[in-house]
């Protein structure tokens, strides 16, 4: 296969990459699209003239006509597009933000219409390349405002597929527990050919915390350190488990080789 013929993960709504890096690792010509990306840069695993990582500036708001024409120019016409995933914002659809609904729909009515399109957007690319999808939430609006999620994890269910001496998160080993020992639940929607994987799953930590009103409660590392508002915690918050990204790659690369 030549240079140019390798097959092609994209990546919408995606800022860390750590959905990437087992494809790209194995050889895969990978793409990260996300608005907070300058770019083009592009991470290279292996041999330089393989597998990467390129991440790229992309407003979602552009449009699904213009997402494609964008992609065609890139990739070109005709390449095998193994996979595609997205990660639209959740800041309008998770159910922890319900009580906020009414006056964001007060300030503006079309405010989840507009959320749920881009996660239908991330769909319509993958068909349109004939390719596997996998598109992620949190419980909330998807569901009722598109359809039914096809599948549901926590990150601790894929723990085990991170090495015991790879165990310690290498990004932010503060917030986020070795081998992904932590609750999130998470919810996918997917083509009907995405292979979700086995799960190995690893006891999840659990902490207690004391509100402000005193009373006690326990919870994940992750939900009780990454509260707020700003765009580092909600990065963390986002980042795809590792455990899972391998588990995703391991179930679905054959088919799409």
């Amino acid at each position: 296969m030549s240079h140019n013929k390798k097959p092609v993960v994209l990546s919408f709504f995606e800022f860390t990459g750590t959905i990437l890096e087992p494809w790209a690792k194995a050889g895969y010509q990978c793409y990260a699209f996300d608005i907070q990306h300058g770019g083009p840069v592009r991470d290279s695993y292996g041999r330089p003239d393989e597998g990467f990582i390129e991440f790229r500036h992309w407003d979602a708001s552009q449009g699904r006509q213009d997402t494609c024409a964008m992609l065609c120019e890139l990739i070109g016409m005709g390449r095998k597009v193994a996979m595609v995933f997205g990660f639209p914002p959740c800041t309008d659809l998770a159910a922890s933000g319900a009580r906020h609904w009414e006056a964001k729909r007060k300030a503006d009515p079309e405010f989840q219409n507009r959320a749920v399109a881009w996660a239908k957007d991330v769909a319509h690319v993958a068909r349109w390349f004939g390719a596997p999808y996998m598109i992620e939430n949190p419980q909330g609006a998807l569901s009722t405002l598109w359809r039914k999620p096809d599948h549901r994890f926590d990150p601790c269910d894929y723990g085990g597929y991170i090495p015991l001496e790879e165990a310690q998160h290498p990004r932010w080993p503060e917030y986020i527990p070795p081998q992904d020992a932590y609750t999130k639940r998470t919810c996918l929607w997917t083509s009907s050919t995405f292979v979700m994987p086995p799960t190995s799953t690893v006891e999840p930590v659990r902490l207690t915390y004391t509100r402000e009103d005193g009373t006690v409660t326990t919870g994940s590392p992750q939900w009780g350190k990454l509260g707020g508002k700003s765009m580092k915690t909600k990065n963390i918050r986002s980042a795809t488990p590792r455990g899972f990204a391998r588990a995703v790659f391991f179930a679905n690369a054959k088919q799409g080789a």
